[in-house]
Formats: structure tokens, C-alpha cells, sequence
């Protein structure tokens, strides 16, 4: 499946990917993570293999026969710790300014990407702004059209008309942030949480590991992982959300790290490694709630996030680190994912965490209001 954010117009197939993720059945394939347009997380994820969230309309009839059956497990289920709410704020690379409702009463979000202002729809953003207008009226970017999650919609610039990209960093890697037709801008801030908490077990563990991301959009999470030290699988459905993580490995100087890119539906890919018997000591997984792989596999979260949780735990070395999972654009509570996770990892000991991952805005004042982005739910062994 597309790279969850990647979207045909977005993040995915992500049309392309994150949003819209999950795959269907057997193999539904960041940026959604699908479709033909990167750009957001959309196809990408959406589709099976891509990045990061969800986009398009579901199709009646697209039910497949699953990869295998769930496989049956006894044991006791790890305690759980929730909810836990991971918070990412004033970072060196990113900043969530401001948020609030405009003239129209339409919730927007205004946010610094590198040296770029930016502002986007948020519809979570129920409150008043807090900046007064000239400080909005300072973004270079402002994303027009329609205001869905999975909407088309175009850049206006008020002051300089600009590329598609421009030069970012966060967590010391270099990449392209993008300015895509979904809305999307090439990574998810909210995500650094994950990504602190990887590049410190890989530090920290002080022998080789191995990552696997699925619907890896374009790349940042992995080259996070790679930097650290890992070798690293990446997996997205969408070639255009490969094709720009591989640019970003070269802008940030990793190209002599080990990292396999994988332009493959996520579902048939776990399944084959599956049945290989590669393990992985750590797993990102951040799938679509809607997407499709390269070769029309379809991806629905609900339907098939089961099944690939229960291939991932498979594929988790004997000396595990971590299984996450990131879920955009799902109405459902945190608590769905939280049993589920606890429930694929019955027996496995650890604990699973789960909550939310907010933005928090940064302030003079000191702590801003919270944006919450996502649900999440990760396994950690103890």
C-alpha cells in the first residue's frame, strides 16, 4: 500500500500517504503515508505500504481473502499505561505558533517549518487565536481548498511565490520538507516523540539493531533510525514517497548508512518476511485508514490492522526493543488500539502504552494551548 501521507495529489496514494493508511486484507500497502501524489501522507499510507494517513473513499465489494489466520495466543496480557500523552513542542526545526479559528470561524493551524511559516486547516482548532492578525498575515505559505482531511487543495504564497521544497532538519538529519496538493509537508512533527524514544533505545542498546518502518513516507523516521546506528528497512507502497526518501538520504548525508528502501505493499511484504524468518528489534508501523498497494491491493485499517499487528509481532527479534503503531484519521478512542496491541502481545510480558501525540504551541508566556495530531499504542518489553 501507498506511503500513508503520500497521496495521489497528498501524502500517499499517504493518494499518497498519513494520512490515510491501512491496508486491506492481504497486502494493502508515512505518506498516504498512496496514490500517484506523494504528497500526503495520504495515498502512501493510505495504500498499503506507504506513509502516513488517510484519504479517498472506501469501496463497497473490496473484502479479500486474508494472508494467513490470526494466530491464537495464551498468556497473560501486559499491564497497560494509559492514557499517555506524548507531547512534542518547541523543537529546533519545527514550532506550532499559534492555532485557532479565522474570520470564517474555520480552525487553522499556523506553524514553522524550518524558515518556513506555514498555515494550514485544522479543525480540531475550536478556539480563538491567540497572535493578532499581523502575525498570521506573516506566513509564507497558506494551503487553500478544501478543508476535508483528504481534500485537494493548493499553496498560496502572500509575500514570495516559493518552490516545492525548501531545506529542513529535525534531530540533526537534513531532508526536504514539500508542499503537497493534500496539504501535507513532507513529515509529521507530532512524530519526533517516536523518533526520540528510537534513536535513544538504539544508542543505548550497544549492539547491532535492525528497524522496520512500514508505510515510511518519506523517510525521516528512517534516516532518524540510521543516524543512531540501526540498519534499516523502510516499506511504502508509493514510488514517488521512495523516491523522495532516497533524496533525503543523500541531502542528510547518510548514504553510506545500511538502509533497504522497499517500494512494496506492506501487508505482502511482513507476510514474506514472515516466512523467511527475518526479525526486527524494533517496528514503526503508521498505516492509512484507507489505501492502496502498487498493484490495487487494498488496505482498511479496521479491517486488517489485526492481522498486521499480529505478522509484526512475529517478526520481532528474541531481544525486542519496541513495536509502535500511529493511527490518524480514525474515529475511535485511543482505547481500541490499546486493548488491541494488549491483546496481540498476550503472553509477550512487557507493557504496552497508548494515549495521544499532541503539538503544544510555543509561547512567550510559556506553555501553549495542546493540538492533538493522532492515537497511538506501542509494546515495550521490561
Amino acid at each position: 500500500m501507498a506511503d500513508k501521507r503520500s497521496q495521489q495529489a497528498r501524502r500517499g496514494n499517504r493518494p499518497a500517504a498519513r494520512p490515510a493508511r491501512k491496508k486491506s486484507g492481504p497486502g494493502a500497502g508515512k505518506a498516504a503515508k498512496g496514490t500517484e501524489g506523494v504528497p500526503a501522507r495520504p495515498a502512501g499510507q493510505a495504500a498499503g505500504g506507504g506513509g502516513k494517513r488517510s484519504r479517498g473513499k472506501t469501496p463497497a465489494n473490496t473484502a479479500a481473502a486474508p494472508i494467513r489466520d490470526l494466530t491464537v495466543r495464551t498468556g497473560t496480557l501486559p499491564p497497560g499505561n494509559a492514557p499517555l500523552i506524548l507531547e512534542v513542542g518547541d523543537e529546533d526545526g519545527y514550532r506550532l505558533i499559534d492555532s485557532g479559528r479565522n474570520a470564517q470561524g474555520a480552525g487553522e493551524k499556523l506553524e514553522l517549518y524550518g524558515g518556513l511559516r506555514v498555515i494550514r486547516p485544522e479543525a480540531q482548532a475550536l478556539w480563538p487565536r491567540s497572535l493578532p492578525e499581523a502575525e498570521w498575515n506573516k506566513a509564507d505559505a497558506l494551503f487553500t481548498g478544501d478543508t476535508d482531511e483528504d481534500g485537494i487543495g493548493r499553496w498560496a504564497f502572500p509575500h514570495t511565490p516559493l518552490g516545492e521544497t525548501w531545506p529542513m532538519q529535525l534531530l540533526g538529519v537534513d531532508f526536504h520538507g514539500r508542499l503537497t496538493s493534500f496539504r501535507h509537508v513532507g513529515v509529521f512533527p507530532e512524530q519526533i516523540a517516536h523518533w526520540r524514544w528510537m534513536a535513544e533505545r538504539i544508542a543505548e542498546a550497544d549492539r547491532p539493531i535492525k528497524v522496520l518502518n512500514l508505510f515510511g513516507y518519506t523517510g525521516v523516521a528512517s534516516l532518524v533510525a540510521a543516524k543512531a546506528g540501526a540498519e534499516v528497512t523502510h516499506v511504502d507502497a508509493s514510488k514517488k514517497a521512495i523516491g523522495w526518501a532516497r533524496e533525503n538520504q543523500a541531502l542528510a548525508g547518510l548514504e553510506d548508512r545500511p538502509v533497504r528502501w522497499i517500494c512494496e505493499d506492506a501487508m505482502k511484504f511482513i507476510a514474506r518476511e514472515e516466512r523467511r524468518g527475518n526479525r526486527y528489534d524494533i517496528i514503526l508501523t503508521d498505516p492509512p485508514k484507507f489505501g492502496r498497494g502498487p498493484n490495487g491491493e487494498v488496505w482498511q485499517l479496521f479491517d486488517h490492522l489485526p492481522l498486521m499487528l499480529d505478522i509484526c509481532r512475529e517478526l520481532m527479534s528474541p531481544k525486542p526493543l519496541g513495536l509502535v503503531l500511529t493511527a490518524y484519521s480514525i474515529r475511535a478512542s485511543f482505547y481500541a488500539i490499546h486493548e488491541l496491541m494488549r491483546e496481540t502481545m498476550r503472553g509477550a510480558g512487557g507493557v504496552v502504552e497508548s494515549g495521544e501525540l499532541i503539538l503544544r504551541e510555543s509561547t512567550d508566556a510559556g506553555a501553549g494551548r495542546a493540538l492533538s495530531t493522532s492515537l497511538y499504542s506501542r509494546w515495550l518489553p521490561q
